[in-house]
This record gives C-alpha cells, structure tokens and sequence, in this order.
C-alpha cells in the first residue's frame, strides 16, 4: 500500500512540476520576451528567413496583444491573444506604455488577422507618408538615400515554407545569383537602414497616408517585396496599425538557419548569431 501511494505522490509531484514550468514560462513570454521566426522575405537584409529572435515586450509597456498566441493551424490549435486577453482589447490604450521610435523593427499584431508582422516603423501619428517613385517622404521630405551596391542570395527554396526570392535581375535558375539594388535610407531622426529593391512597381508610387492618433504606419525593408501600410488591411496589407497592437521591439538575432528546419545544422548561419537588429 505505502509503495502505491510513493507511486501516486511521485505522479502527482511530476504533474504539478510540469504545470508550474508551463506557467512560469508563460508569465515569462507574456511579461518579458517572446520568441519569433521570421517566415517570410519582407525585412531582407536586416531580416533573413530563418532569423530567430525574441522580442522585446517590455520596450512598448503592455496590452491585449502582449498576450501570447498559438497559432498551430496543422493541429487544428489556433489561440488568438483576443481569446485570452480580448478583455483589454478596445481603448489602445496600454499599461506602462511607452511611444515606440521611428526606425524601430516592430512585432505587432495584424488588426484584421491577428497575426504577428514584423516591419520596421516609419510613420508616427499625425505623420504624412508618400512613396514617389520609389522615394520615401516624410511630411512632404524625401529621406536622406545613398546607393550601396547589391544584396545577393542564392535562387533557391528558403525556410519550412520553401520561398524562392524576387530578383531585380530577372528570372533566375536553380542555384543562380539573386541580386537586389541595395541603399542606405536614412529617417528624419537620423536612424539608417539597407534597404532593397527589385524593380519599378506600383507600391513605388503612392498617394499621401496621413496617420491618424494613437496609429502607426510600417513597411519593410525589401520595399518592393513586402505586404505593410501601403496596402490597406481588406487589400491583403496592414493599414494603420493601434498603438494597443505592438508587441514589441525586436533587438537582436539569436541563432538563424537557412533550411527547412533548424535541426539541419549545416544551414545554420553562425555570423548571424547574436546579431543586433539595426
């Protein structure tokens, strides 16, 4: 009898060992840091598929977005941060709440989705945001640009979703070189960041978005490869992001891989380890 109840005890001490572990992690990613991988091309160069990074979420203060989600749709598992939080949800409003700076590379949630993008923010509220032929302004100024030669990547499959690149050098062969114009933009506030581009699109030519209070506005840095708020959140982009959707900041790679899976150690890329984002 007493070696059954040894048995139960040890059942049940191992059970609550595992729930605690769970919830302290989960307090841990909530509150502090969460883990991100980046699955598409939209931030090349500062980005890579198969960067993994956590995000800062105490950079911003804290909101219904700050919730974690799990997205798992293969297993039928799709937890929003709104099924858990979306209580908080409704005056972007946040506690401890900081303002984000332009340049920062930003996790937020999707307004309509509710999935999590990274882009880099450009536009703060108030701001006028135009695109003339291929020239950021801000507030009627082109920013500050200077050519930087070209970014190069091999035409092959990238990351678990096996996504091939967009070359500026037209179509390109398995295993051929890859090549983007590359430039150094720099924002009003001085921040500077590569930038690439692939050919002359519409997303070059804009009209003028003036970002309403309390929103952001983001593009990614391979400008002419990148769903953000150029394109409005019904036309497949994300529009005016709420101040109460950031998540947070993203400041620094920790490991990246360039294959299907980050157990395939000869795709790993040991010169992006702990790489700051800028």
């Amino acid at each position: 009898m007493a070696e059954k109840e040894k048995t139960g005890n040890a059942f049940v001490e191992t059970v609550k060992t595992i729930v605690y572990a769970l919830l302290i992690a989960g307090v841990f990613r909530t509150l502090f840091f969460q883990p991100f991988w980046i699955p598409s091309g939209s931030m090349k160069e500062t980005l890579l598929i198969g960067d993994f990074l956590f995000v800062n979420k105490m950079a911003y203060g804290y909101s219904y977005a700050s919730c974690p989600s799990l997205m798992l749709p293969r297993f039928g598992i799709e937890i929003d941060a709104m099924d858990v939080c979306g209580v908080f949800d409704g005056d972007n409003t946040r506690l401890f709440g900081s303002e984000p700076e332009r340049g920062d590379v930003v996790v937020f949630r999707h307004p309509v989705s509710g999935r999590d993008y990274i882009k880099r923010l450009i536009g703060l509220p108030g701001d006028t945001i135009q695109v003339k032929a291929g020239v950021l302004n801000i507030n009627g100024t082109p920013v500050e640009l200077r050519d930087d030669g070209t970014f190069e990547e091999e035409m092959t499959a990238q990351g678990p979703q096996r996504l091939r690149p967009r070359c500026e050098n037209g179509p390109v062969g398995e295993g051929g070189t890859c090549i983007k114009s590359r430039q150094i933009e720099t924002l009003p506030n001085g921040v500077s960041h590569a930038i690439l581009n692939i050919g002359d699109q519409q997303s070059d030519r804009t009209g003028v978005y003036t970002v309403p209070e309390g929103h952001y506005f983001f593009m990614g840095d391979n400008r002419d490869n990148s769903a953000d708020s150029r394109l409005a959140q019904q036309a497949g982009g994300v529009g005016f992001v709420p101040y109460e959707n950031l998540i947070g900041r993203a400041d620094r790679i920790m490991f990246s891989s360039a294959g299907r899976s980050m157990l395939f150690f000869w795709t790993w890329r040991g010169d992006r380890f702990f790489k700051a984002v800028k």
